[in-house]
């Protein structure tokens, strides 16, 4: 089927466009006239046209600059040509919406000049790596320019002379397709969001154009073979259910370039009908783009990811609008679009604008439930598993990320544990090393600590096997190569559990993680059993960390402090990042760490074994510039001759009204923890509370299918089960 609608693509006849009816791409003319049309009669479109006649107007009102490239990003001509670009995007809307022809001299008059400036330039002077730019200092930003720039020109496409639109096109525009689709190719090629980008304004650029060549590569890569290019990035990027390989950041910032351009084939070429691509593809995108959100709208920062982005970024804005558009109004999307406050300028947006205003009737609110996600375009290379218990801002949830590895953004984190509750970040994961477009810390790119902690195994709450990372920290062998699901059950509102494995992050190590989100009846809060499972056949060290957000309240174990000295965790591979701030060695089991974040109080209880050593640690050495942020961690170290589990929960508990000056239920509610039965067959465990309740968890660790019965003998009986686990309370 890929092999025929490629054929048919070939096949297509020159763009069916009518001749001269512009704008053509995210919106059509009678669009236009709608959106007219709902100005006053819908405030949020109305605010979200001020909005973009502030920043039109603004570029009219500055001096026109149009500086020959030099600064990295953040830099004073970076910034401006970012500026520039929204400015004439802006302005082509307003012209569209107005008809006020100063807005379409503006976009003319400074195309012009980069008419003039284009054709000379060469590799921006601060360009590094393989995809150097010319505005920019790297060709995504290029991309950016371009998509931006070409939707001003086809709004005011019309308003041009025959000669003004060859120096603008064969000036800007030409020049810029040919560096990305000629110079620039292997990249343009690449499965990757910057080949998003780069497709997405070539392509945008040739429906203007009226140029089939540009659509064609846009489409299907420079070759036209169908191996790069568009169609491919739909393919490949997303797994059947929609999850994209780069996770949350990175979907966020490829959703614009996606949407944006098959807006933009189903306005040229309806034929095409790309929003009924891969069943849907794109609207899965978008809805599980959404869910991968905490409760305060960010999104889960995996893989390298920047902790401030929410679901009311401006790429968002433009996908719920195109969303609506496409697929249907969506009344439980009415919250979001509040809180994003602005719409896209077109037919979608319109709609988005008219639910917000006319809804009166309660409606039910976009919920965020338990979801598994696979990942792979045949959703054969792992996944994320999305556990939460409790709704809206009380909500509580659990990430677990067994995917693949993420492209160039991936991380080494296999089984990588996160936990957010009330909004807040818990448990941690630390995203990307990177203050984006901060020209003074390095240059606004990812910084060196990006490589050298970011990424690393041990920066993330998951197990590291002799300090040395997953995959011996290469790309290429962690992209060949991804978490597996062992089974899953998520449609019990108190118990909640998924087994996955990461069986070659070592070559003679096998890693199996079991997290349960359980809500027993007499707690107000649920708890996180973590069962982390290693075998090996020789002797290793494991050191397993839980980097917790708040301030140390209580251990239940002494420890050594080093108060006028310290010394980092290791040498290389992010232990040279890790001071440690103090040392114990437990003499009873478990082991609990107990914090406070905002008015709650959360704690680990780790099960621990007599060789066991605890570590209290802080990021931050050997960092001369303060790149990194001096985050704690407690990290349990096991040796074992041949393998073993940690056992630990994680837990909600107390209230703290720093006002009131009270505080209430600061120690964990967990008296013991107990590792009952472990071997390749079956791990059980218990878990007390102190106030006389228990349970035992029973998961089997070699289960082909889910439907085998089990039995272990323990000291105080048998315990049998059928299937992959088994929750039994014991109380008396």
């Amino acid at each position: 089927m890929m092999r025929l609608l490629l054929l048919l693509l070939l096949c297509l006849p020159a763009l069916a466009q009518e001749p001269d009816r512009h704008p053509s791409l995210l919106s059509r003319p009678a669009d236009m006239v709608a959106v007219r049309k709902g100005l006053a009669q819908y405030p949020l479109l109305g605010k979200s046209y001020a909005a973009m006649q502030e920043i039109a107007d603004q570029g009219l009102a500055t001096p026109m600059d149009v500086p020959v490239p030099v600064d990295p990003a953040g830099g004073y001509t970076h910034e401006q040509h970012k500026r520039n670009y929204y400015a004439m995007q802006a302005a082509g809307l307003c012209y569209s919406i107005s008809k006020d022809k100063k807005y379409a001299m503006f976009v003319r008059d400074m195309l012009l000049q980069y008419s003039r400036m284009i054709p000379g330039l060469k590799n921006h002077p601060q360009a590094r790596g393989s995809s150097p730019g010319r505005l920019f200092h790297q060709a995504l930003n290029d991309c950016n320019w371009l998509a931006y720039s070409i939707q001003g020109y086809d709004a005011v496409y019309e308003t041009l002379t025959t000669e003004e639109r060859k120096k603008i096109e064969n000036g800007a525009f030409r020049p810029m397709c040919r560096f990305l689709t000629e110079d620039l190719k292997p990249w343009f090629n690449l499965v990757h969001n910057h080949g998003v980008w780069a497709v997405a304004a070539v392509g945008m650029t040739g429906y203007v154009l009226k140029d089939q060549d540009l659509v064609q590569k846009a489409l299907l890569g420079t070759e036209k073979d169908g191996k790069g290019g568009f169609l491919a990035q739909m393919s490949t990027l997303f797994s059947p259910d929609g999850y994209y390989t780069e996770g949350p950041y990175y979907v966020r910032y490829a959703l614009l370039p996606f949407f944006w351009f098959a807006q933009a084939i189903e306005n040229n070429e309806p034929s095409q009908r790309i929003f009924e691509y891969r069943n849907q593809i794109l609207k899965k995108a978008f809805y599980a783009t959404l869910q991968l959100t905490n409760s305060d709208g960010k999104f889960y920062p995996l893989n390298d990811a920047l902790k401030e982005k929410g679901w009311d970024t401006q790429e968002l804005v433009s996908a719920l609008a195109i969303t609506f558009q496409r697929y249907g109004i969506d009344p439980s999307l009415r919250q979001l679009a509040v809180q994003q406050g602005r719409v896209l300028l077109n037919a979608g947006g319109v709609e988005v604008a008219k639910l917000v205003k006319t809804t009166t009737k309660e409606v039910t609110d976009f919920v965020r439930k338990s979801v598994l996600y696979s990942d792979g375009p045949e959703g054969k290379s792992g996944g994320l598993a999305i556990l939460r218990s409790g709704a809206g801002d009380e909500q509580s949830s659990v990430v677990f990320k067994y995917t693949a590895h993420g492209l160039s953004h991936g991380h080494f984190d296999k089984l990588m544990l996160a936990f957010y509750d009330e909004g807040r970040e818990i448990l941690t994961d630390y995203g990307a090393a990177r203050f984006l477009n901060v020209e003074p810390k390095f240059g606004g790119r990812y910084l060196p600590e990006n490589d050298s902690f970011a990424m690393q195994t041990i920066a993330h709450n998951t197990v590291t096997v002799d300090e040395k990372p997953h995959f011996g920290g290469k790309e290429k062998a962690a992209e060949e190569e991804s978490g597996e699901l062992y089974f899953a059950d998520i449609n019990q509102p108190s118990a909640q559990i998924v087994s996955a494995r990461a069986n070659t992050a070592y070559s003679d190590v096998k890693l199996q993680r079991t997290l349960l989100l359980y809500r027993e009846s007499a707690q107000d809060k649920p708890i996180v059993v973590d069962i982390f499972r290693v075998n090996a056949e020789k002797a290793h060290q494991y050191d397993l960390p839980f980097y917790y957000a708040g301030h140390l309240i209580e251990t239940s174990f002494p420890y050594q402090p080093f108060l006028t000295s310290r010394q980092t965790l290791g040498k290389n591979n992010g232990y040279q990042h890790l001071w440690v701030e103090a040392e114990a060695t437990p003499k009873t089991s478990p082991a609990t760490l107990t914090w406070l974040n905002n008015s709650r109080f959360y704690s680990v209880t780790t099960a621990t074994d007599s060789t066991a050593r605890l570590f209290l640690t802080r990021i931050g050495a050997n960092d001369p510039s303060f790149n990194l942020r001096p985050e704690p961690a407690m990290i349990v170290r096991q040796k074992w001759a041949r393998g073993g589990s940690f056992l630990s929960v994680i837990e909600p508990h107390g209230q703290f009204d720093p006002t009131a000056e009270t505080a209430s239920g600061a120690q964990s509610a967990i008296a013991g923890l107990r590792l009952l039965h472990d071997s390749p067959e079956a791990t059980i465990v218990e878990v007390a509370y102190r106030n006389g309740r228990k349970f035992r968890l029973a998961v089997a660790n070699q289960d082909p299918d889910g439907q085998q019965s089990h039995q272990v003998r323990l000291s105080d009986g048998d315990f049998a089960w059928k299937g992959y686990y088994q929750i039994k309370n014991i109380n008396k």
